[in-house]
């Protein structure tokens, strides 16, 4: 009898419980080998770890991390979907399937082509960027139903080539809606980082999964959008262009005390030197202007008179000698006078 007793009881799952093996397992089949289940069996689901049974294809009972004796009471799915009455104590047969809900860390995304950014001051701008990622499995029942199936086993190589296109089309957007200047972004990892943790994790909700982490380690711009911020990084470290160029001067007479074949580049050096200074500090002149000849008026109407007109043009009246002025100077001067009393000209 003892012989066939554990011969009976060798037919039958008596413990379900799965230890990962692994750090990229997100789903494992548990293997029956062809036995049925007990009813009283023991189920054990550990920390980061969720059970569901499938009954013919149908998800059934879902169990999170803990220690259970099946029961018709505590598969109340499987229950209705064998038809079971309540206390129902027989063998049966289903899938377990365990799914892995920690976190897959250190996952390395990467844009194999250039994103497209819209910048206010170099116009569109081509970016590469990489780093890393990290993932869970947020909804079993909808990751069992959308992405894993019905496989034996399921790592993580299957599901992390979807979850890098779905973040490098959302990190573009991300770009974009940040409005973060290319000349910022380096100083603004961190904070990009947020935003597109915030804005690619909802679009793999339909997967059920979701992103738990997201790190951008650099973003590269296009070489000449690399010179172009060399040359505001210049331009701000140089400060007064004043003194940037007495420096440049200073330099370019050390340079030609050192070289004996340097005069004429010492001259010209220092010749555009000084005008760089002169040009950024407003020492060029403008040539001043000649003074205007004072304006003269008719005594009568006060009608104004164009220089050397001996009739007023408004009321007629002669003009006299009072009216005339230096031709040299402008100077009004008085009647008679042979020489102006203010450039001395011989009138």
């Amino acid at each position: 009898m003892g012989i066939f007793t554990n011969f009976i009881r060798g037919q039958f799952v008596d413990v379900i419980e799965w230890k990962d093996p692994s750090q990229n397992i997100m789903v494992y089949r548990y293997d029956c080998g062809g036995k049925e289940i007990m009813m009283g069996a023991q189920l054990t689901v550990r920390e980061s770890q969720v059970a569901i049974m499938v009954n013919e294809g149908q998800l059934a009972d879902v169990f999170t991390p803990g220690r259970y004796e099946l029961s018709t009471q505590n598969m109340p799915i499987m229950t209705a979907l064998k038809a079971w009455k309540y206390g129902f104590n027989s063998p049966f047969k289903a899938e377990v399937y365990f799914i892995n809900t920690k976190q897959f860390i250190d996952q390395k995304w990467g844009t194999s082509n250039p994103v497209m950014m819209r910048d206010a001051e170099f116009g569109m701008v081509r970016l590469l960027a990489h780093g890393i990622y990290s993932f869970a499995v947020s909804d079993p029942k909808v990751f069992l139903k959308e992405v894993f199936g019905t496989n034996g086993l399921y790592t993580t190589d299957y599901i992390t080539g979807q979850i890098k296109r779905v973040i490098v089309s959302g990190l573009s957007d991300a770009i974009a809606q940040s409005k973060i200047p290319a000349l910022d972004l380096a100083a603004n990892y961190d904070e990009l980082s947020s935003y597109a943790l915030a804005t690619i994790s909802p679009r793999l909700n339909s997967l059920g999964i979701k992103l738990t982490g997201f790190v951008i380690e650099n973003i590269t711009v296009p070489e000449e959008v690399e010179k172009a911020m060399d040359q505001r990084t210049s331009m701000g470290v140089v400060g007064d262009i004043g003194k940037y160029a007495q420096f440049q001067a200073a330099a370019a007479m050390r340079d030609a005390a050192n070289n004996q074949n340097g005069a004429a580049g010492l001259g010209a050096g220092f010749g555009a030197a000084a005008m760089m200074s002169q040009m950024m500090n407003g020492a060029v002149q403008q040539p001043a202007a000649q003074p205007a000849a004072p304006q003269s008026f008719c005594p009568q109407c006060g009608q104004p008179l164009t220089p050397g007109a001996r009739f007023c043009p408004q009321c007629g009246a002669k003009q006299g000698q009072s009216s005339a002025v230096c031709p040299q100077c402008g100077q009004e001067v008085a009647p008679g006078a042979k020489f102006c009393p203010q450039c001395g000209t011989k009138l």
